[in-house]
């Protein structure tokens, strides 16, 4: 069982527990299942009283209460990071490991809307023994269950294939929750609590929709339903057990009324077997995986091709979610990299400045507030945008109080390296355009979360154009300056940073002196046009370009027409229009769109008939801002996009910033039930065949299907950071700083839904407030690249990196007399952490567990009830290293490589020992021994254990691997 809505955490979560373990207690054969942490977390601080406490220790033990998956939140997988899956997960392993030293080994992953690939692995990786999950298409389901094929071994990953497969358990068409029709009642059978009712239960105790009592009079009909759906759910498994879920959102909040009448009828069955021919017993997802597994039986393969999208009918298709809420996605993706930037931030100042003035542990409280946020946030009901608005507030709220924390810490940590007068003032913004410079004479600091050199711009809000900016050593940083999309009483700089990796460096702003100054971008403002006069034979061309690309604008129309590549000197036709999807909100008409699902009337309607072009010329960057208006006479813009191109100086490593085109939008507000979608049209022959990423793990091939009904919105499928459209020898790919849904509707199309406004009547949706009359702005931005596949291929993984983890810019103000900061011997960037641009350090963070890494220890200081209180443990660092690519997708990149971590790290000290550990640090993966299951392939059954020794911290990293360390270092 699990929880649909947060806001049940005050009413009834708490209840939940406190009532099921009192419960638990007084038969020892009642069972149940826990999943989310952050409830658990939540009732075990604030509610829990010792004698609980005590109760759940011995259930824990005697396997009647068992914690199934034990990430803080069932995470949703359409549109979650892998960072973020990951750091979820981690954070309940971690509490559950430090609390009571048990690892879950089993998924319950029942309510995420459809299922990605990369999730068997990432719980490979964590030690699980099987994986359940239950929502993906209702047509492939049926087929699936009809043919005994609900159970198969999944190797989600192509290149790590047999090592990090699972035994993948789909449940039938019941789904999750126990079948409600009895037939000798019109209320649902098995819920003998009924349906809570929060925040105010009913005085009198009577909750709608009870189901009758178990008594003589009805006890052998009740049997007589079960037994019937047990052995319909027979015979569509290879096996003779049955899992029959006993449960459904918001149940066992009286778990009393629950246990008593199930007590009754399962004694009933049981001594009546010989009529029934079926035996029932309360049980674990364990206690079923463990029945199935000893039947020994020969399983099929799955590949790597995911379950996305999910349909629950013809209409339903539930691809709407990918785009809900974008502003909610854009943030807490903004955080997550926030998060991932302070967390290598702080480690290397642990590291670096043992006796800091910092108090380490109210800075892990700062990061810890950020990594709830984070994590809370991926649940399946949340980054989705499927919550009510009360709900997404808290989630914001949460987000932006974890952000100002983390931000506060790294401002903190600056001034007490630079030892700083206190009295100064640093002003953290992170990314552009969070909050201006005051006046002039300032220094920022730039800080690179990720461990290559970048070489990239930042936008800084200043006051003036006339503006020179320097490094530490006072030599002049090439800028440009010019007036701000945003507003008109500032200007935005751009500032050409060049940083190390996980290094930092400090640039300052003054007003002009001397000669050198930032270039001034020269504004030329065109005439807004008409596209419905324009004559398609009578074209002016304006090209616009810098070393990689020359971009095409027809001035008839203001409207993109190619763009070339200069390298092979190849042009490929490239439009771009925005539509918008109209929809129906109303059930008496016909199917809905809703926050869930995308259901369009027809094809997608242009919405613009004049277009306004301006282009800024300038030095490093040349930006096209384009506007969009219903017609020719509108006052106001309905869109607009912004499209920056790089021009990098000699003596800078330019690559990656000059092949990238940046596109940022403004989308909104929309009319009601209106789909915004940016439409990219080409004259490459893709075959309408497009690819996109899971959770930014490993690529999607998706081929257009045609369906009878609903086709467009079931060729929808989520972006999390990557698509791209190609024919034989070119490729247009796509890299997204938030979730959006894409689609390719045409032949050499991509369309990206950015923004959506709905209403609907249907009364589910009222009920939870569920309709998405969402009236904000959203601004996200894409970056396009164009090229041979082979050029985007070394390209892509790093730049997708790029505009995840962008610099962290934070603000200072200069007092008069320190012209410039020295550079110190023990500052963050003398230093780097550096890997090859096939290995991303994913992780570098201080976690704070007090648990012991040696399993059979952790254990005896749990059961000796000696678990460390007090601080936190700040001598364990965790390290993770993920090879970006897969095996044989290029020549190079795709080559194992071999890392020394003592030569990594030695920036941060002496390496003094490694372990390696399982996904979310809990196993030592030497013992770590997950069960084999039989396959064709594979007919020899025994426990799976592939990791090489690490001889002398040097470690090799084959395709695709994600490697977890503990790293100790000396004198700690």
């Amino acid at each position: 069982f699990f929880f649909f809505f947060q806001e049940s955490m005050h009413a009834y979560a708490a209840n939940v527990y406190t009532s099921v373990v009192e419960e638990l207690m007084k038969g020892k054969q009642r069972k149940f299942i826990a999943v989310e942490q952050e409830f658990f977390r939540l009732w075990w601080d604030t509610v829990a009283t010792d004698m609980h406490k005590q109760q759940v220790h011995q259930l824990l033990q005697e396997g009647r209460l068992e914690f199934v998956i034990g990430g803080q939140v069932m995470h949703d997988e359409a549109v979650t990071l892998i960072d973020d899956q990951i750091l979820q997960l981690t954070e309940g392993h971690g509490f559950l490991y430090e609390t009571f030293g048990i690892r879950p080994q089993f998924s319950w992953h029942v309510d995420p809307f459809g299922a990605s690939a990369t999730t068997p692995t990432l719980f490979a990786l964590a030690g699980f023994n099987a994986h359940l999950i239950s929502r993906i298409d209702y047509d492939l389901k049926a087929d699936m269950q009809k043919n005994k094929k609900l159970q198969f071994v999944w190797q989600g990953s192509p290149s790590l294939s047999e090592r990090q497969e699972i035994f993948t358990h789909v449940m039938d068409q019941y789904s999750y929750c126990t079948p409600s029709q009895i037939p000798f009642s019109n209320r649902s059978g098995f819920y003998w609590n009924g349906i809570a009712a929060f925040p105010d239960p009913p005085k009198d105790g009577v909750y709608p929709n009870m189901s009758l009592p178990v008594t003589d009079a009805n006890i052998h009909l009740y049997a007589q339903t079960m037994v019937a759906n047990i052995k319909e759910r027979a015979a569509w498994f290879r096996t003779s057990d049955v899992l029959w879920p006993w449960g459904c959102d918001k149940q066992f909040f009286n778990a009393s009324v629950q246990y008593s009448n199930m007590d009754l009828l399962l004694d009933y069955v049981n001594n009546h077997s010989d009529e029934f021919g079926v035996t029932v017993q309360y049980a674990t997802v364990g206690d079923y995986f463990q029945a199935v597994y000893s039947r020994n039986l020969t399983w099929e393969i799955h590949d790597s091709q995911d379950f996305l999208p999910y349909s629950t009918e013809p209409f339903q298709a539930w691809t709407g979610f990918y785009t809900s809420r974008s502003t909610l996605k854009g943030v807490a993706r903004r955080a997550s990299s926030l998060l991932y930037a302070g967390e290598s931030f702080f480690t290397q100042y642990v590291r670096k400045h043992p006796a800091s003035s910092i108090c380490k542990c109210e800075a892990l409280k700062q990061l810890q507030s950020l990594r709830w946020a984070v994590s809370e946030v991926q649940h399946h009901d949340g980054i989705t945008g499927t919550e009510s608005p009360k709900v997404k507030d808290m989630y914001m709220n949460n987000l932006m109080y974890g952000m100002f924390n983390v931000k506060k810490l790294m401002a903190s940590i600056i001034f007490d390296m630079n030892n700083a007068k206190k009295n100064g003032e640093v002003y953290s913004s992170v990314y552009n355009k969070d909050s201006g410079i005051p006046d002039t004479d300032q220094y920022v600091v730039v800080y690179n979360p990720l461990a290559w050199n970048i070489t990239t711009l930042v936008t800084v809000s200043v006051s003036d154009l006339a503006i020179s900016v320097y490094d530490e050593l006072g030599h002049f940083v090439p800028a440009q300056v010019q007036s701000s999309v945003e507003s008109s009483s500032t200007y935005d700089l751009y500032i050409l940073v060049s940083i190390n990796g996980l290094s930092y460096r400090k640039y300052s702003i003054k007003p002009l002196n001397g000669k050198q100054a930032a270039f001034i971008g020269r504004s030329v403002k065109y005439e807004r046009k008409d596209l419905t006069r324009a004559d398609p034979r009578s074209r002016q061309l304006l090209p616009v370009g810098n070393n990689c690309y020359q971009v095409v604008f027809d001035q008839n129309t203001n409207l993109m027409l190619s763009i070339t590549e200069r390298e092979t000197n190849q042009t490929v036709q490239l439009t771009q229009e925005f539509l918008e999807y109209h929809v129906n909100g109303d059930v008496m008409k016909g199917p809905i769109s809703d926050n869930y699902l995308f259901t369009p009337n027809a094809s997608a309607v242009p919405v613009s008939k004049a277009v306004g072009l301006e282009v800024v010329f300038g030095n490093l960057m040349t930006e096209i801002r384009q506007y969009f208006y219903s017609n020719i006479t509108t006052q106001n813009y309905l869109y607009a996009v912004y499209t920056r191109m790089y021009t990098v100086p000699e003596g800078y490593d330019g690559k990656l910033l000059c092949h990238r085109i940046e596109q940022e939008y403004s989308v909104g507000p929309l009319e009601l039930n209106r789909e915004a979608v940016l439409r990219t049209s080409t004259n490459l022959n893709t075959r309408q065949l497009l690819y996109t990423d899971n959770n930014g793990y490993q690529i999607q091939k998706r081929p257009f299907k045609a369906y009878v009904n609903n086709t467009v919105a079931r060729n929808y499928y989520p972006m999390v950071q990557t698509a791209y459209i190609e024919d034989d020898t070119t490729r247009l790919m796509l890299l997204a700083e938030r979730a959006h849904g894409v689609s390719s509707q045409g032949n050499g199309q991509v369309e990206v839904m950015l923004h959506r406004r709905l209403w609907n009547n249907l009364q589910w949706d009222l009920n939870y407030n569920l309709t998405l009359n969402d009236s904000s702005v959203v601004r996200p931005v894409i970056w396009l690249i164009l090229g041979r596949k082979a050029v985007t291929n070394i390209l892509y993984r790093t730049s997708g990196l790029e505009l995840e983890h962008r610099p962290v810019v934070m603000f200072g103000a200069l007092s008069g007399d320190q012209p410039k900061l020295p550079r110190q011997k023990n500052s963050v960037h003398s230093s780097p952490v550096t890997v090859p641009p096939n290995l991303h350090v994913q992780t570098l963070s201080i976690p704070g567990w007090r648990y012991s890494s040696n399993h059979a220890e952790q254990v005896r200081s749990i059961h000796m009830g000696k678990q460390k209180q007090g601080d936190a443990d700040f001598s364990r660092v965790l390290l993770r290293i993920r090879h970006l690519y897969e095996a044989g997708e290029d020549p190079v990149l795709s080559q194992p490589v071999m890392v020394d971590l003592k030569s990594l790290l030695k920036g941060l000290g002496s390496v003094m020992a490694v372990e390696e550990r399982s996904l979310t640090g809990t196993w030592d993966v030497n013992t770590l021994k997950r069960w084999k299951w039989k396959t064709a392939q594979y007919p020899g059954k025994a426990f799976s254990n592939t990791t090489e020794t690490l001889e002398n911290c040097i470690v090799t990293v084959h395709p695709k691997e994600i490697r977890t360390f503990f790293v100790y270092f000396q004198g700690q």
